[in-house]
């Protein structure tokens, strides 16, 4: 039997309602968004490379938003215990997660995670890259990549490198540097970023690759000797100091970079409200001053363009990890 055009065009004016009524919440959820503090997840210690820059631009953000936005450190397990943390909770725009390339890093060495990297979270935005920097205890007689390279080769496995845990920029930084010099270096992993950063200090391990942020100060005092940086150019702080691959290590690369993420389901209003917010916070020269600082560059991505970056890097890394052998369970 043929309905009527009447009919149709009634079924077609319900229909659009209840789409209509359903998108209302998520609407008057963003337009109100936030009317109470922000939980930021930061999946590693206070005080590392990615800590202190988020930590630094959270504090900002809380002004713009007109609600505090609360760091909560959870670090452990290459980022995997603060990840979880975001992917459980409840997709309103209050529990966020502060990631870097350890994100996706241990997606790929970690093989029982309870979520998915990319599936259960939402892109909000990238906004800063940093390198890291290959540094040795001065009790270590090397003074550049090149005489470290020596001395390892001479005594395979016996040099030590520190870490702020299995999955971790500082550990696979490291490991791909080993990889692409043809050396042995044995892997000592820390929950976090200042013991990491103690037992480098005390030359209970020689080697280490932790972000700038936080080892100018130990470089000027001498006690720590820096030898290369990980990126692709030198970084301000460290003008002097080359990069891996000035080093000898060619086609060496490798930044941390940093973003924001919210839990799968996350709204479009609510995300784009965030990633607006950030934006224009990084405009400013006083933020943009702040996070150079720490070592830290300006690097802007919206949440389309983040989404599909985070996929490039998830098969960068994956194929990184696989490479090298890198296992964790």
């Amino acid at each position: 039997m043929k309905r009527s055009s009447g009919s149709i065009g009634r079924q077609a004016a319900l229909l659009a309602a209840l789409v209509l009524t359903l998108a209302v919440p998520s609407l008057t959820q963003a337009q109100g968004y936030p009317t109470r503090p922000i939980r930021m997840v930061v999946p590693f210690s206070p005080g590392g490379a990615a800590d202190t820059p988020g930590r630094m631009l959270m504090q900002k953000l809380s002004e713009v938003l007109g609600q505090q936005v609360i760091v909560d450190n959870r670090p452990g397990a290459g980022g995997t215990i603060g990840a979880e943390a975001v992917a459980k909770a409840a997709p309103d725009g209050y529990t966020l997660l502060l990631i870097s390339n350890t994100h996706l890093i241990s997606a790929s060495l970690y093989k029982n995670l309870m979520y998915d990297a990319i599936a259960d979270f939402t892109p909000v935005l990238q906004f800063g890259d940093a390198p890291n920097v290959l540094l040795v205890n001065p009790s270590l007689p090397a003074k550049s990549v090149q005489e470290l390279i020596a001395l390892a080769k001479a005594n395979p496995g016996n040099i030590n490198y520190a870490s702020s845990g299995n999955g971790s920029s500082q550990h696979l930084f490291a490991a791909l540097f080993a990889s692409m010099a043809g050396i042995n270096m044995f892997h000592i992993p820390y929950k976090g970023s200042a013991r990491a950063t103690t037992e480098l200090l005390s030359g209970e391990v020689k080697v280490g690759c932790p972000g700038i942020a936080g080892m100018v100060q130990y470089i000027k005092d001498g006690r720590l000797r820096p030898l290369a940086v990980t990126g692709a150019k030198r970084s301000p702080e460290l003008p002097d100091v080359p990069t891996i691959a000035e080093a000898g290590v060619k086609g060496y690369e490798a930044s941390l970079w940093l973003g924001i993420l919210g839990p799968k389901g996350l709204p479009k209003e609510i995300s784009a409200k965030l990633n607006a917010a950030v934006s224009g916070l990084l405009k400013k020269p006083d933020v943009q001053a702040s996070l150079r600082k720490v070592g830290t560059e300006i690097v802007y991505r919206t949440p389309e363009e983040f989404g599909k970056y985070l996929s490039a890097e998830h098969q960068k890394w994956a194929k990184v990890v696989q490479e090298i052998g890198l296992k964790v369970n």
